[in-house]
């Protein structure tokens, strides 16, 4: 108790009763090597407030060591003399208070705390969180190089590097796997600041160390099949071959119906009846107790198409037929359509779903542990049902496979906001139900969600707060930087103050992926490795010419038959 109250620290007060007791900072035996450039006058659960020499911070400035030449900015960490043991802290605001003497106050978020070492004056045994807080005077001093280097050295746990910590050029940011994906995590920032890059140098430094694991990537522009046409395996329109069939009723209603209000309602009651009796007439479904509309059995859509044919046959008046034909012509179209072959193909009507789980999920991975699932081909109107079917096989399998050994799954969402948008009234309601049920209970089943946007305030509200851990990048709207500040610890908040401030390819990384708040630059990806993502350089591209009529021609020709 002693320790946690720092009753210890306070030292005794004065003889004369009458006037004022003056307290002074407490002798430890902490030993810095530069001189302090402030103290502590007030205290507070999360922080502090600490009143800083404006004419020490200038003198840092010029200090060989980039880590004390930032000490005491804004962004910055200090550390203070608590006794017996190194209090870590975050700058996270200053203020001028006496122009004239030069002095700054500053307010802090503590880190962390740990011990000096007596040979060699260093940091050592540097951990999370406080078990003391300083007294009023308590002096700060700048932190070093070597001090950082204790703060966010990796201990023994899995972890992979992204990158260098600022302002430091050789102490390594990492992530802790364990923590990252078992927690979910997100990815967030303004277009132009590198994310997809950043996505990708996380993806094959996962691989590298997981090179047996299991992650489904959904890539909603086709920019990430080249930053992994040599690691994973890349399906798109052409090759995933996803029958129709897999579909639950819900997602059925999205595909099928496109009716209103009591319409939708009629036709869902027919659809229902119909499915289950296609989903019947399969040899699958002998021996099965229980059969409902939401069973993956195969069916062949004639059978759903004679069945809907058969129930209308039974109608006493022939004006009850629309709901009958609503149905029967949008399943015809779908059949006649070649945009929806990779889906509605008759060749699909087959049991490949052992097939289709092992490739998709990698099972085994043989080498290749990522699947990037392209799904820039897939008409607008499916994509979410596309998405939503994809999402819905992870977290079935996972808890249809518990009594087996435990296979975990990392589902990778790029432009997350489009599936679990905040707006409940947009279509989409099935991949919007599974991803928030994923970011909920995924953890428990060993599913992992990884969420990619640039709009986080776009998202459904909570599931930013189910990633434990966040890695943002620069954001230039207010909305998302609120959003993304309210979803953190109270302690992380003052540090993602900078994320306005962030330079391209930087990025501050809170929560459980990491043991205290971090801002990171990204290592350079070799070329072949990134995604095909860069912007296009008009400034030399406009002054090419030569081609083009045959390019438009090639252009065109591939416009109208819906290839590649």
């Amino acid at each position: 108790m002693s320790d946690a109250m720092n009753v210890h620290e306070f030292p005794a007060g004065g003889d004369n009763a009458d006037g004022p007791v003056h307290f002074s900072p407490p002798r430890g035996t902490l030993v810095a090597k530069h001189e302090a450039i402030g103290e502590i006058v007030e205290i507070a659960g999360s922080g502090a407030r600490v009143e800083i020499n404006g004419r020490r911070l200038a003198e840092l400035a010029v200090d060989p060591d980039p880590s004390v030449a930032l000490s005491g900015q804004v962004g910055s960490q200090i550390k203070i003399d608590s006794g017996r043991r190194w209090l870590l802290a975050n700058v996270r605001n200053l203020k001028v208070t006496d122009p004239e003497a030069g002095a700054v106050t500053a307010e802090i978020d503590f880190l962390g705390e740990g011990d000096e070492d007596p040979a060699s004056g260093k940091l050592v045994n540097f951990k999370r969180g406080i078990t003391g807080y300083p007294i009023p005077g308590s002096r700060a001093y700048p932190v070093t190089g070597e001090d950082l280097k204790q703060m966010f050295a990796a201990d023994e746990r899995a972890n992979i590097e992204i990158g260098t910590v600022y302002p430091t050029k050789d102490v390594r940011g990492a992530l802790y796997i364990d923590a990252l994906l078992g927690k979910h995590f997100a990815l967030l920032g303004s277009t132009g600041t590198g994310k997809s890059t950043a996505a990708a140098l996380i993806m094959h430094r996962i691989c590298a160390l997981a090179p047996e694991g299991h992650i489904v990537m959904i890539d909603p522009h086709g920019e990430y099949s080249a930053a992994f046409k040599g690691h994973g395996e890349l399906y798109n329109v052409d090759n995933l071959a996803m029958p129709y069939w897999l579909m639950n009723f819900e997602e059925h209603c999205e595909v099928f119906i496109t009716s209103q209000g009591a319409d939708r309602q009629q036709d869902m009651g027919i659809l229902s009846k119909c499915l289950l009796q296609s989903r019947a007439r399969n040899r699958a479904a002998e021996g099965l107790n229980k059969l409902t509309v939401d069973s993956p059995i195969p069916y062949a859509l004639s059978d759903l198409t004679n069945a809907i044919t058969q129930e209308m046959g039974l109608l006493n008046k022939a004006t009850d037929t629309a709901p009958y034909m609503r149905l029967k012509s949008k399943i015809d179209e779908l059949k006649s359509d070649p945009r929806y072959q990779f889906m509605f193909s008759g060749m699909l009507v087959a049991d490949s779903m052992s097939a289709f789980i092992s490739k998709i999920f990698r099972l085994p991975a043989r080498g290749k542990p990522i699947s990037i699932i392209d799904v820039s081909g897939v008409p607008s109107d499916i994509v979410s049902v596309v998405v939503a079917v994809l999402s819905r096989l992870v977290f079935d399998y996972a808890i249809w496979s518990r009594s087996e050994v435990q296979r975990p799954v990392l589902l990778v969402c790029e432009e997350a906001h489009r599936y679990v948008p905040s707006d409940k009234s947009e279509s989409g309601q099935a991949v919007r139900k599974v991803l928030e049920r994923i970011a909920k209970e995924g953890r428990k089943y060993g599913v992992s969600l990884g969420l990619i946007t640039q709009r986080p305030s776009d998202l459904a509200e909570g599931v930013l707060s189910q990633c434990g851990t966040i890695i943002s990048m620069r954001l230039n709207n207010d909305r998302d930087q609120m959003f993304v500040k309210a979803a953190m610890p109270e302690g992380s908040r003052g540090f993602l103050d900078v994320i306005p401030a962030l330079r391209n390819r930087e990025c501050i990384v809170c929560g459980e992926g990491v043991s205290i708040p971090i801002r990171v630059a990204f290592d350079d990806l070799e070329r072949d490795l990134r995604p095909a993502s860069s912007d296009p350089l008009f400034s030399e591209l406009w002054r090419q010419t030569g081609d083009e009529e045959a390019m438009v021609g090639r252009v065109v020709k591939r416009w109208r038959a819906q290839g590649r």
